[in-house]
């Protein structure tokens, strides 16, 4: 995964085009510094799994 695919995923997820999206262990740290960049950052919201990988899911509301 690179930055434009992961900028390109949570604008799906903004959209509603996607209800989740899972990230892997390997792929969390670029996914994340391109979330943090966002101005609806605090809309995400990122669940940790077991073995290390977080599904992401976009919040009508923000979080606080």
């Amino acid at each position: 995964m690179d930055q434009q695919q992961a900028t390109q995923l949570l604008s799906q997820l903004q959209r509603g085009e996607l209800k989740e999206f899972r990230v892997t262990k390997d792929e969390f740290l670029l996914f994340r510094k391109t979330l943090v960049q966002r101005e609806d950052f605090k809309h995400f919201r990122g669940i940790a799994q077991r073995g290390g990988d977080v599904v992401y899911r976009y919040l009508e509301t923000p979080r606080s």
